[in-house]
């Protein structure tokens, strides 16, 4: 099951209204289940660099089921995860990458905004998120 094109479209709608009210120029970015793009969105003024950032937070949460930031924590020096950030063609792990999950706990997709401050970004990606009805995913043994 894939986020469907409605869902891409409602997810990024409101996640660019977060973004108009904090008056951030941002990118949004939807993943299927996949990890491929699925929909898009540039703000006037976002940095161009914010493009590859936001579509590799929604890649990185989809990839790994868990918040962006969350992987973050667990690929610092001397983590687990050390460097994996350098794996499946490059993956950010900072805050702004959520996973979309429906109403029966599947991973169908995942969100990711670049173009603020990571908690900025994170709370865009998370008001886009709760428009489609999620729920979070199973407790992984890496999460925490």
């Amino acid at each position: 099951m894939h986020v469907t094109y409605e869902q891409a479209e409602r997810i990024i709608d409101a996640a660019i209204t977060k973004a108009q009210e904090t008056e951030t120029p941002s990118c949004v970015a939807i993943v299927d289940s996949g990890g491929n793009l699925k929909a898009f969105r540039r703000m006037d003024d976002a940095w161009v660099g914010s493009i590859d950032v936001a579509i590799k937070k929604a890649k990185t949460a989809c990839l790994f089921g868990m918040p962006s930031g969350e992987l973050g924590k667990l690929s610092q020096p001397n983590g687990q995860l050390y460097s994996i950030e350098h794996s499946n063609e490059g993956l950010i792990t900072f805050p702004g990458g959520l996973p979309i999950v429906d109403e029966q706990g599947v991973l169908i997709g995942a969100v990711g905004v670049s173009g603020g401050t990571v908690d900025n970004d994170h709370a865009v990606a998370q008001v886009g998120v709760q428009v489609v009805g999620v729920v979070d995913l199973p407790k992984h043994p890496w999460r925490t």
